[in-house]
């Protein structure tokens, strides 16, 4: 299948049948071309904006001025004189339609209706202003994917309360350099996890960490692996049915706040230091999901929508705003492979799920894994499938349309954390899609690709720097504790001023797409030619006996040379022959630049909780740095693999 040829175009009637074209049609702006409405929205974000705001039908007092200080991105502000609040536009739908659907992998499912939403919230939000938790004040959550995780950050940031949550499984160090610099009020956990057809307690993890905490007043412990967890060595806790019993649902009272009033802190990976606290606000998150639901993913009232995903990766976060779209959450927790390779599209599928979203890793161990969902489950209702967290390979669009369905949107989602969104790179229902490319720029995101001289690259495919030269709503609000704003800035302007420098290596593509290559300081330098790891990994795994790499840049003997590691399938080795035959092909279909010097069998590859592998972190190990904050890390021990440099001194 020729790389010039889309793997898909979306029909005239599909086009036309799209939110975005009736987003277009309401605003009286008329493109032939995507890309064309994209340039147009970032030369005209304040028209853009006010836009989405009264098309999209967000809940709150808009104010009288769209955009200040247009002029400084450090210092413009969205809708000034706004007052939102996230959770109200959330909980605008209250009717007996689905709003969550919950499973975990040792088979347990509940749901919920928007209406049983709105009371549990309502019981939630009173137990926490019977707390004295009012506007400002933390609360973190240190929970699995349940519905009630969703509920405590709704009725929490219904009062105003910044919200803040972590996965189950960080230890107790990695919850104290999250939670220990925010100093929270309250925690909210469950009594521990299923994850591998294993079942892990988190009380004795909670028993110590809330003892580091001395901010925290009350601790509650939601029920989850067990109906009658003790808890009674926790300090100053107590079980969700005690708190809770009291309250009988009522109105929920929304606190509308300031536009960029703190809604979520999000933490940075950590691993090269204490993860950074990145705050953001009501207003930037909610109108930045908004459009991303429901102009760039098409998410439509009656929808249902999954994420795989954890509370500590913001698609956590992303995939909750679809309840402002009036869609259903389709919730799992545990391994995506148990009880069966097929369980996720189980499970998604006899739910009528239309958005599924997910990780390039997981559509990787599915072609990995021979599973062909196609030929087994009802995807009928299944518009749309989004991946993250790394590049996909091109191999990996040929799976999605080969053998999960022909006619569907292959939405690439890149942005992160530092935006709460996808907005620098994601789909758009109107545009072909490409192998191996993110069909482009979210709208109102002015995004463009430097040089190593400040330069616009064109749409050539040659690679560079992607920044952000306009400013957009979901810029954090800043980073905690850091009240001059010297960190934000020198996160990200202290490359180029007032231009927002992301650090991470993109080409833009001739067919107005982006291929994204990784960060840029994880880049190889082999003679000075920077080259992008995800290049390299598109060939290797092809080899079916591989089943993932990682590659990193040594410094040898003056210049930089190119180690690749391999994990291999269980009980298959790295031969000469197997060696030889991935040189030559990333010789071949990369370039000789590309090419390996040393390839290496390892054990296991170190990777952060949200399933991102570490080239920096290996990269440090092999020079023997220290690699700071391994809390971070979902297997630190696989990073001692990498320790034993004979393997790599010749």
């Amino acid at each position: 299948m020729s790389s010039e040829q889309p793997v898909w175009s979306p029909s005239s009637n599909h086009i036309n049948n799209t939110n975005m074209m009736s987003f277009m049609r309401a605003c009286d702006i008329n493109f032939d071309d995507y890309h064309s409405f994209w340039q147009w929205s970032c030369e005209n974000l304040e028209e853009f904006w006010n836009s989405v705001w009264d098309k999209c039908e967000l809940i709150g007092d808009k104010g009288d001025i769209v955009l200040d200080n247009n002029g400084h991105m450090m210092d413009a502000r969205f809708f000034p004189n706004a007052r939102v609040n996230y959770a109200e536009n959330l909980l605008k739908y209250n009717n007996d339609e689905k709003a969550i659907i919950f499973k975990h992998e040792q088979g347990g499912e509940r749901e919920l209706s928007f209406r049983d939403l709105h009371q549990k919230v309502s019981q939630w939000q009173q137990w926490l202003i019977e707390q004295g938790v009012k506007e400002g004040d933390r609360i973190a959550g240190l929970l699995p994917n349940i519905p009630e995780t969703v509920i405590a950050c709704l009725a929490a940031t219904s009062i105003g309360a910044i919200w803040s949550s972590a996965s189950p499984d960080f230890g107790v160090q990695g919850i104290i350099d999250r939670f220990g610099q925010i100093e929270p009020k309250i925690l909210i956990t469950s009594d521990g996890y299923f994850y591998g057809n294993k079942t892990h307690s988190s009380l004795e993890k909670v028993e110590n960490a809330v003892n580091k905490l001395p901010t925290l007043e009350k601790t509650i412990i939601i029920p989850f692996i067990s109906d009658t967890p003790e808890i009674g060595k926790i300090k100053n806790s107590v079980l969700t049915s005690e708190a809770l019993s009291k309250f009988e649902p009522q109105e929920i009272v929304f606190n509308r706040v300031a536009f960029n009033h703190p809604l979520f802190i999000m933490f940075s990976s950590g691993t090269t230091g204490a993860p950074k606290c990145i705050i953001h606000g009501h207003g930037g998150t909610l109108i930045q999901h908004i459009k991303e639901h429901k102009l760039q993913c098409d998410v439509r009232e009656g929808d249902r929508v999954f994420y795989f995903t954890t509370c500590g990766w913001m698609m956590w976060n992303w995939q909750i705003s679809a309840l402002a779209c009036g869609a259903a959450l389709i919730l799992y927790d545990g391994s995506p492979f148990h009880p069966k390779k097929t369980s996720l599209w189980e499970y998604t599928s006899k739910n009528g799920c239309t958005l599924f979203g997910t990780a390039s890793k997981y559509i990787d161990a599915l072609q990995k894994f021979k599973v062909k969902p196609a030929e087994i489950f009802d995807l009928s209702a299944l518009r749309t499938l989004t991946y993250t967290g790394s590049p996909l390979v091109h191999e990996g669009f040929d799976f999605v349309y080969q053998h999960i369905k022909p006619d569907i949107h292959l939405c690439g989602l890149y942005g992160g954390t530092d935006i709460i969104a996808a907005s620098f790179g994601i789909g758009n229902p109107i545009s072909p899609v490409y192998r191996g490319e993110i069909q482009g720029a979210g709208l109102g995101v002015a995004i463009d690709v430097f040089d190593g001289e400040g330069n616009s690259i064109p749409y050539n495919g040659v690679s560079g720097e992607i920044v952000c030269t306009k400013p957009q709503p979901s810029m954090p609000v800043g980073f905690w504790n850091d009240p001059d704003h010297e960190k934000y800035k020198k996160a990200y302007f202290s490359t180029y001023d007032n231009i927002w420098h992301h650090g991470d290596w993109v080409a833009k593509t001739p067919h107005k797409g982006l291929i994204v290559y990784g960060r840029s300081d994880a880049t190889l330098n082999p003679g000075g030619v920077r080259i992008g790891t995800a290049e390299i990994y598109r060939q290797v795994e092809q080899f079916e006996d591989v089943v993932e790499s990682i590659a990193v840049g040594q410094d040898w003997r003056g210049d930089v040379r190119v180690l690749l590691f391999v994990k291999m399938r269980e009980g298959a080795t790295l031969s000469d022959e197997l060696s030889a035959s991935i040189k030559e092909k990333i010789k071949i279909e990369a370039s000789p630049r590309h090419v390996p010097k040393k390839i290496i069998q390892i054990a296991d590859i170190p990777r952060t909780k949200s399933n991102k592998i570490v080239e920096i972190a290996v990269r440090d190990v092999i020079h023997g740095r220290e690699v700071k904050n391994i809390e971070a890390l979902a297997n630190p021990e696989a990073l001692d693999l990498y320790k034993d440099l004979s393997m790599i001194s010749k």
